[in-house]
């Protein structure tokens, strides 16, 4: 069927398309393909029945997505990819999932996910690993693999993920579907299981740009409940008119920073990218190469932040406040009961980063790693807005490398933190960002996607809206 969110939304408007017929043909492909790509963890058929006839008289109309295990939903287990929360029913629904119902659009299941988003290949979730529908055994990409395969491989329509340094995008690139991560304040996180709160973003992954857009619509939106949240997302939903059009683009300066291309750079895909460039520039596209030496900060910046709130989030689960429980009388003392809790029931990612962030907040450590890392992170953010001052817009590749095969990594994590290296300044400074097929790569047999990402000014989605469909109508 292959359905894009807005042709969904056209057929069952006109009557060409049956709610009740698409419903079950999502489903049943869904759990077919199930095996083949470990995309879901679980399937809610009874949420589906319960809705289907009230959601489509409604503007999603009852659109068959997928959702992020980590995104909460009232009587429904939500168990972050984690044998802690395994079984973990939420006794309220997430921010964005509520707006999405007031859309009356309706979930056919959680996706899979690394183990509380933490990984950039899916292959750290307690349920298993997600298999790229584009690859023979290669990864989907993390932590949102679950989602980016199910819509790659139209399991479902779209699909609903959250963003720390790419985890919408990344996965996104490799199965070769648009991603999109908005502006740090533009979509509540309240309900949002936190993984590093001050990078967090709920994002969308769809199969168009335009789909991205219709998406983030349904979900954007001021909500009190979230300290973070912002009243100027509420604009972003009500200029509907006046949006710009892909023609505009031509007005826009485009900022390529020299230190993309680094060492770390698949050299095919930089041969792409740099194609991919110079096709643009014939269109009459303006890009011009700047410098920005900060960016090479970006990831040991990222992995002191990332695991110093992580470590703090995560404290909660200790098997008494959330996770799952022992027998207290079993112990000795408070002490071993954690260790056993958390040892036993944290996968080895998790534990990783855990540690990573009590070192990085030790007394010892702390002003030497933890501020200075905030002090770069001003720095970052300071010379990206002068950027912004005269440019629309700073594009580069999404990854440094295509889809690799499962295992391939699993022993060197650094080699896999460094596929966050693109994504992660957006989330840092807190911008929009978006990714869009460019191609593929033949390897081994397969034809492998690749992304080109760009990110915009904070609340400039519509640039990025605007370019993301001039780039997929070139390539």
């Amino acid at each position: 069927m292959d359905l894009t969110l807005k042709a969904y939304i056209q057929g069952v408007s006109d009557g060409t398309l049956d709610p009740q017929k698409v419903a079950d043909f999502y489903v049943n492909k869904a759990k077919q393909e199930n095996s083949k790509y470990n995309a879901f963890v679980r399937f809610h058929d009874e949420y589906v029945q319960k809705n289907i006839q009230t959601f489509k008289d409604r503007p999603l109309k009852w659109a068959p997505i997928g959702l992020k295990d980590l995104i909460l939903t009232q009587d429904y287990i939500s168990s972050c990819g984690s044998k802690m929360l395994e079984n973990y029913v939420s006794p309220y629904s997430a921010t964005c999932f509520q707006n999405l119902e007031k859309s009356w659009w309706l979930m056919i299941g959680k996706c899979n996910m690394d183990e509380f988003a933490m990984g950039s290949s899916n292959e750290t979730s307690y349920f298993g690993p997600v298999i790229n529908p584009y690859g023979t055994g290669r990864v989907s990409g993390g932590s949102s693999g679950g989602s980016a395969a199910a819509v790659a491989a139209d399991c479902c329509i779209a699909a609903l993920w959250t963003d720390t340094s790419g985890s919408v995008r990344q996965p996104a690139s490799l199965c070769g579907i648009v991603g999109m991560k908005p502006t740090y304040w533009m979509v509540s996180r309240y309900g949002v299981q936190s993984m590093c709160s001050s990078l967090d973003q709920v994002g969308v992954l769809t199969k168009t740009v335009e789909d991205a857009e219709l998406l983030l619509r349904a979900i954007a939106g001021f909500d009190p409940r979230d300290s973070q949240s912002d009243p100027s997302a509420d604009e972003f939903i009500e200029s509907v008119e006046g949006r710009l059009q892909s023609a505009e683009c031509k007005k826009f300066k485009i900022a390529m920073p020299k230190e993309i291309l680094w060492k770390w750079l698949d050299p095919r895909i930089k041969e792409l990218f740099l194609k991919r460039v110079e096709e643009l520039r014939a269109q009459w596209y303006d890009i011009h190469e700047i410098s920005l030496p900060v960016l090479s900060y970006a990831i040991p910046l990222y992995y002191s932040l990332m695991p110093a709130e992580l470590s703090t989030n995560l404290a909660r689960f200790d098997g008494i406040k959330f996770g799952l429980q022992d027998e207290s009388l079993d112990h000795d003392d408070i002490a071993s009961y954690y260790q056993k809790i958390r040892s036993e029931w944290f996968g080895d990612e998790a534990k990783r980063r855990i540690l990573l962030g009590a070192f990085v907040l030790s007394s010892a450590n702390y002003e030497w790693y933890y501020l200075r890392a905030q002090k770069i992170r001003d720095q970052l953010i300071q010379d990206v807005d002068k950027i912004f001052e005269k440019y629309d817009l700073i594009i580069g590749p999404t990854t440094p490398s295509v889809a690799w095969k499962m295992g391939e990594r699993s022993a060197d994590p650094i080699q896999m933190y460094m596929e966050d290296f693109y994504t992660a300044p957006a989330n840092i400074c807190w911008c929009p960002a978006m990714t869009v097929p460019m191609g593929t790569i033949h390897e081994q047999g397969d034809d492998l996607p690749a992304g080109m990402h760009f990110m915009a000014q904070r609340w400039n989605e519509d640039k990025l809206f605007a370019f993301g469909k001039v780039v997929e109508g070139l390539f």
